[in-house]
């Protein structure tokens, strides 16, 4: 464990929080955020001067796949948290599809057990719906999972819920967010038979998004929004890839909104032209689509109908991304570079740093009622990002630190660093070096509106 800082006093910073960019000090005491402006040094404090690098509220990453338990030779929490730190990411919010799958309470005390031995990140966990769990999601505990998560789509083992009686009954009794991966099972198996009739097992890459196709995407999240609408459930639509989607959302602050939407960054940084050169490596589901969605998605985030910019950071070895396209798995390693990248959008001029902000960190807090985090306020924990827009971020093997290996974005030199990550209070990253071991903490709910 790192040891404990009494004080902290950041200077020079030009802090971008609700809305704002402010050139302001912050003064940390223990864990939390006792003062933002002018003032002394109290003694004893470290002092660091920020020179007018940017503090953002640390990144909550919504929706994260670390493989922990079962799935190891891909990921653990330890190593992608450590990894998160590396890219200003402070919380995350793990997904259930592990092995066992977090489906029961126990299984998700056995996933907090893990997290508290060795996460070096803030966590939280969704439970898993199936087409036989409604009790469990009835008495899902909101001090241990942050939401249900439902894949209306085509997923592993019997995590697929399908059953139209069960997706009524979680969409009128969870008292949770609901949080829907959504994808139209039997539209994408008629196109995979297609495509099998026309080439046998060995599918191109490029024929992904037609595949895992807008229809089959629209045809779910219509489904999804046309249920909560019906019973008034608190929906979260996970990594929306088409233009067409975006019809089903209202624009404007999340606050009041009972339906939201989640885009990925993958998702705002490629389109289809990338596929030749990546192959698998960019394969995910939802399907990287069209220039015109990627355009679409960037334009709504700017109007509000899309509410959060996460991750869903699902990394698989190099071995199991080279195998033909039906094996090769759908996933990504992102969560080291998400903020990177969207860094460098900014310097592109198609997100402002309070956009950025309020995505990533601000509305994933509201969403969720995560306690005391998302925002840089006094009274608030200690998790904050450093960010050097006069930096730049080369991304290669040698720097990832992800237990796979690689990332998708080898090769690129995205301009924006991030300088420094304070988790509850301490240093835990800086100048491209984590410091000491795991001290990340379960993340605190409030009750779902």
């Amino acid at each position: 464990m790192l040891p404990a800082l009494m004080k902290l006093l950041l200077t020079n910073a030009r802090v971008v929080n609700e809305g704002r960019i402010d050139e302001a000090d912050v003064l940390i005491a223990e864990d939390r955020i006792e003062r933002i402006g002018p003032g002394t040094a109290p003694a004893g404090a470290e002092v660091v001067d920020l020179a007018g690098a940017y503090l953002l509220p640390g990144v909550i990453d919504d929706q994260v796949h670390f493989r922990d338990p079962g799935l190891t030779h891909k990921a653990t929490i330890a190593s992608e948290s450590r990894a998160a730190i590396a890219g200003g990411v402070t919380s995350f919010l793990d997904m259930p599809n592990t092995s066992p799958p977090a489906t029961d309470r126990q299984a998700i005390e056995r996933k907090h057990a893990i997290a508290a031995a060795g996460s070096y990140a803030n966590y939280g966990f969704y439970l898993g719906a199936t087409n036989d769990n409604l009790e469990e999601i009835r008495r899902a505990d909101g001090s241990l999972v942050c939401g249900i998560k439902v894949f209306m789509g085509a997923s592993t083992g019997n995590m697929l819920v399908d059953d139209p009686r069960t997706l009524e009954a979680i969409f009128s009794e969870a008292r949770l967010p609901v949080a829907a991966h959504c994808e139209d099972t039997p539209t994408i198996r008629a196109a995979e038979a297609r495509f099998r009739e026309r080439y046998g097992e060995d599918v191109p890459i490029e024929a992904h998004p037609e595949i895992r196709s807008a229809e089959a995407c629209y045809k779910s999240s219509s489904l999804a929004v046309s249920l909560a609408k019906r019973h008034g459930t608190r929906l979260h639509v996970l990594h929306l890839t088409t233009a067409r989607e975006l019809e089903l959302f209202a624009p404007g602050p999340i606050d009041g909104k009972r339906i939201t939407a989640e885009v990925c960054v993958h998702h705002l940084w490629f389109d289809d032209r990338a596929y030749p050169a990546l192959g698998a490596r960019i394969k995910c589901n939802p399907a990287i689509k069209r220039p015109e969605d990627r355009e679409a998605l960037l334009a709504a985030v700017s109007s509000g109908k899309i509410d959060v910019i996460a991750t869903d950071h699902a990394p698989h070895t190099l071995e199991e991304k080279g195998r033909r396209y039906f094996e090769a798995p759908s996933g990504l390693p992102l969560v080291q570079h998400s903020l990177p990248m969207l860094l460098e959008q900014h310097r592109q001029g198609l997100l402002t740093l309070p956009m950025i902000v309020e995505k990533t960190a601000h509305n994933p807090a509201r969403l969720f009622g995560i306690v005391d985090r998302g925002f840089v306020r006094e009274g608030y924990f200690a998790d904050l990002a450093v960010v050097d827009l006069e930096r730049e971020t080369t991304v290669d093997r040698a720097s990832v630190l992800y237990k796979c290996g690689w990332s998708p974005l080898e090769g690129a030199t995205l301009r924006g660093r991030v300088a420094m990550t304070v988790l509850n209070g301490r240093i835990v990253y800086r100048d491209g070096r984590v410091l000491g071991g795991p001290c990340g903490r379960a993340l605190a709910f409030r009750a779902a509106g």
